[in-house]
């Protein structure tokens, strides 16, 4: 057993406005299973990093970190002229002391076949890529392991069996923003508040159900701290409208039509001046030792939506259909090959449906067909959506994002005033609506997309993979939204809490 020590750290990015970590203080015990929580750009990444001893040169950078001599870091910094590689030579590169053997262990234990390594890493697919990395990591003896995102690319069941793998490992600090996950395989919780950091034991769970009892009883002590700093500051306003007003009677004042002494009514005025600015004083301190006591809390306040209501129950239906695409046979010829088959369903008016299903499985697919895009066809049975249904989509991929954020609403009929209010409450940054959106993080371009959607009125909202990237904060306030509102959707999500709490009914394919 080892520990991870950190000492009155402070650091900020080379040419940053903030520091992003400000005399931070910290013991982690190296065996063990840590979750590693907070909004975006709140420092998880950061604070991986500077543990790894990436980013003390060309930063503002003070205070020491002790860490294990041996470390892996997940995922691997991979250059483009490695992505074409053979796995297994890709892995020893970035994995010293790594044995094929206890790869191979590993790759069994997370329910992957040996063969992958054979492959070049870019025919991988993003899950696979993911898995075979974290067995080399896990593969190696004595190694501490920071592992950030995994789950970006893995569907509800690649989340089941990563839970499960990790649940068996020591030695980990886990950033994800995935709850289930976080619940099944961790036992303690660094969360990066607004005004400090905290470790805890336990899992997500246990320490999400004691903030929230903290944050209802220190809601309640602000409450009464801000009526105490209302009263005593209109108290502290009069007392300085008082010595004004007494300073002003040393000139103009008669008494009985006679002209009183002005040095007597100076010594009287500048009197009680002293006793009104002495008054006014302690008012001000009093103020601001109760603004000391205010806590920063995390704010996940509630989104209202305002649908628009369509005037049919049934938006769409699936019968017996079969989806697919057209695949070039050579020669001219195109052979139709289903992914989806048999499907039956139908949506109706104020229903949230979650599509569940392996990757590769269409849900995807069904979604372009829904929204009418190219590429997707119905190779059989039948699919028929309502005429005049309103749209609004959240797409999957967000690089193609480009301008400030509020370029994405330009030329449409949503509230600039609301799109710009959600996004606050998404906790997105006012510095961030003036950075071009290439420069936003992923999950602040994500951000960007969702705070559309929401401030949008549709008729069906269809959202693929919308937490992707989305901090913990922001998808109870988000799920908290959905809950309370009888908007009609169609999702694909793979972080299973969300789906449990939101989804009023499931399809699987």
């Amino acid at each position: 057993m080892s520990e991870i020590k950190i000492s009155n750290l402070t650091f900020a990015y080379e040419g940053g406005y903030e520091n992003i970590f400000e005399n931070v203080n910290l013991s982690l015990d190296t065996d063990w299973r840590t979750g590693l929580i907070g909004r975006n750009g709140r420092g998880k990444t950061t604070l991986l990093r500077l543990i790894s001893g990436r980013l003390k040169e060309g930063s503002s950078y003070e205070g020491s970190i002790i860490s294990p001599e041996s470390w892996g870091y997940f995922p691997f910094e991979i250059g483009e002229d490695e992505i074409k590689t053979n796995t297994l030579e890709l892995l020893e590169r970035h994995c010293e002391d790594l044995e094929y053997w206890k790869l191979c262990v590993e790759l069994s234990e997370l329910s992957m076949d040996a063969g992958l390594l054979e492959r070049d890493f870019d025919k991988l697919s993003k899950g696979e890529q993911t898995r075979v990395m974290l067995a080399a990591l896990f593969s190696v003896d004595d190694s501490f392991l920071l592992i950030d995102e995994p789950t970006n690319h893995l569907d509800m069941e690649g989340r089941r069996i990563l839970g499960e793998y990790l649940q068996k490992k020591r030695g980990f600090i886990l950033v994800s923003h995935d709850r289930s996950l976080l619940n099944l395989c961790t036992d303690h919780i660094i969360s990066l508040n607004p005004s400090e950091i905290e470790v805890v034991k336990g899992n997500f769970d246990s320490w999400y159900k004691n903030k929230s009892d903290r944050d209802k009883s220190e809601l309640d002590e602000n409450l009464r701290l801000k009526k105490d700093i209302k009263r005593l500051s209109e108290s502290a306003r009069r007392a300085g409208t008082w010595s004004d007003k007494v300073e002003k009677t040393k000139s103009g004042t008669r008494i009985s039509g006679v002209k009183a002494d002005k040095g007597h009514i100076g010594h009287m005025a500048a009197e009680a001046m002293k006793r009104a600015k002495n008054i006014e004083s302690r008012k001000l301190r009093a103020i601001e030792e109760k603004r000391g006591l205010l806590k920063n809390i995390e704010n996940s306040e509630e989104l209202k939506l305002m649908p628009l209501k369509f005037h049919k129950e049934r938006l769409l239906e699936f019968r017996d259909a079969a989806v697919g695409y057209s695949i070039n046979q050579g020669a001219g010829e195109e052979k139709p090959k289903a992914v989806v088959k048999d499907l039956s369903f139908s949506l109706m008016r104020g229903e949230k449906a979650a599509i569940k299903g392996r990757n590769g499985s269409g849900k995807s697919s069904v979604i372009r067909l829904i929204l009418g895009e190219e590429g997707p066809l119905l190779l059989s049975g039948s699919f028929q959506i309502a005429a005049g249904v309103k749209i609004s989509y959240v797409p999957q991929d967000t690089e193609h994002l480009r301008g400030l954020p509020e370029s994405v609403i330009e030329g449409t009929d949503i509230d600039r005033t609301l799109f710009f209010s959600v996004l606050r409450k998404l906790d997105f940054g006012r510095e961030d609506l003036m950075r071009d959106m290439r420069e936003l993080s992923s999950g602040q371009r994500k951000k960007v997309m969702l705070a559309k959607s929401l401030a949008e009125k549709a008729h069906l909202y269809i959202w693929d993979e919308p937490l992707n990237y989305i901090d913990i904060f922001s998808r109870i306030a988000i799920e908290n939204m959905l809950k309370e509102t009888d908007m009609t959707m169609i999702f694909i999500e793979h972080d299973s809490s969300f789906v449990e709490n939101v989804s009023s009914k499931i399809l699987c394919l």
